[in-house]
């Protein structure tokens, strides 16, 4: 059973920054590509960021500039590096890894508000 544990989420104010961890113990993380996607109440799931095993990385439109998203593989960790943030990005944020299945993490709470 593939767990993924993501970290780092909470409150902050409009313009702060915050990094999300998913860290992803007990498989070879370097041979699978991962992403992250946010939801909120309501709404489907959207695609925030991905990365390939390679490390190349793509972004949503509605955060290019703003967001990063990275991978430690000695970690087995991805990072989303989340700068400038928005109300409008206040959701609940999935880290996945992409194997032969698609494995989710449980989601953690971003709450962007003054």
């Amino acid at each position: 059973q593939v767990q993924l544990v993501e970290s780092g989420g909470g409150l902050v104010q409009p313009g702060g920054s915050l990094r999300l961890s998913c860290e992803a113990p007990g498989i070879t993380f370097s041979m699978y590509p991962a992403a992250w996607y946010r939801q909120v109440p309501g709404k489907q799931r959207e695609l925030v960021a991905s990365i390939t095993a390679d490390g190349i990385a793509t972004h949503a439109d509605s955060v290019k500039g703003r967001f990063t998203i990275s991978r430690d593989n000695a970690e087995k960790t991805t990072y989303l590096h989340m700068n400038n943030l928005q109300p409008e990005d206040t959701a609940v944020y999935y880290c996945n890894v992409q194997m032969i299945f698609t494995y989710w993490g449980k989601g953690i709470q971003v709450t962007v508000s003054s």
